[in-house]
């Protein structure tokens, strides 16, 4: 699946992405002689509740670790990084939620 910004909606990427096998979430956009109908705007609603949440999260990350720009040599390296980043937001995470109810 993708989820993305309305600013990546096009006939040809949408194409692209049909014929490579993925679902397309990407918001729609209205203009000024045709703006997007109720049912459209109800699905960009349901997109950007999904498409916060994992933005929100890499926001997070960014303010943490500086930039999501990682300077390793090799994959293996680069996924324990990213691993160890996923794992502190986790953490974090659970203790404001622990907080809260707690």
């Amino acid at each position: 699946d993708v989820w993305a910004d309305s600013a990546y909606r096009s006939a040809e990427r949408l194409e692209h992405l049909a014929r490579d096998g993925f679902r397309e979430h990407i918001q729609r956009k209205g203009s000024r002689n045709h703006p997007l109908t109720a049912r459209e705007q109800e699905g960009n609603k349901t997109r950007s509740r999904i498409r916060s949440r994992v933005e929100h999260i890499f926001g997070v990350q960014t303010q943490r670790a500086g930039n999501l720009l990682l300077r390793t040599i090799g994959i293996a390296r680069a996924r324990v990084k990213i691993g160890l980043r996923n794992l502190a937001y986790n953490i974090d995470r659970m203790g404001m939620l622990l907080a809260v109810t707690g």
